[in-house]
């Protein structure tokens, strides 16, 4: 299992770390990839390197896609490497989960129409004018997706990732 994770400065720590360090255990291959190669700074000053730019990736060689939240993702969006990365994961039917403010990426991409989602509750607004059906529920799995809400959601979050990764193996 390979897995890619798209975030910038501002990543909400434990969204990143808890999630990076249980992939690790599963023994599954993690690349962080950011808008360039360079070491990412979470919002509680935990570092992470990015060993991968957005243009550098090539989506076919990844199994699922992570999205963490913070602050993080109001900078992703704005690329359209991490956008096109997204696209590809959705056209392929491979798994991408999120949490927090990570469906904001998903968003740009233009990927949610009549998905079922949960996200943070101030993007919840903006999850249902792109065309989602939002869920205010710890965890959501739609198809290939797997939301959630916070870092308290993070031992339902990933109940249901391991699930999907395991599938997608």
């Amino acid at each position: 299992m390979k897995i890619l994770i798209l975030s910038a400065d501002d990543f909400e720590d434990m969204e990143l770390f808890v999630p990076y360090y249980r992939f690790k255990e599963e023994g599954f291959d993690v690349d962080v990839a950011a808008k360039k190669r360079q070491k990412i700074e979470g919002k509680h000053d935990y570092e992470i390197e990015a060993n991968h730019a957005f243009d550098d990736i090539n989506p076919e060689q990844y199994d699922m896609l992570f999205l963490p939240g913070g602050k993080a993702p109001a900078k992703v969006r704005k690329e359209d490497a991490a956008l096109q990365i997204v696209r590809h994961f959705m056209d392929k039917n491979k798994p991408i989960v999120t949490i927090c403010h990570g469906p904001q990426i998903m968003i740009s991409a233009g990927v949610v129409q009549g998905r079922h989602m949960t996200c943070w509750p101030e993007v919840s607004k903006e999850l249902k004018e792109a065309g989602a059906v939002y869920e205010d529920q710890e965890v959501v799995v739609d198809g290939n997706i797997v939301s959630s809400r916070m870092p308290s959601d993070l031992p339902f979050f990933l109940r249901e990732v391991m699930k999907k990764a395991k599938v997608a193996v």
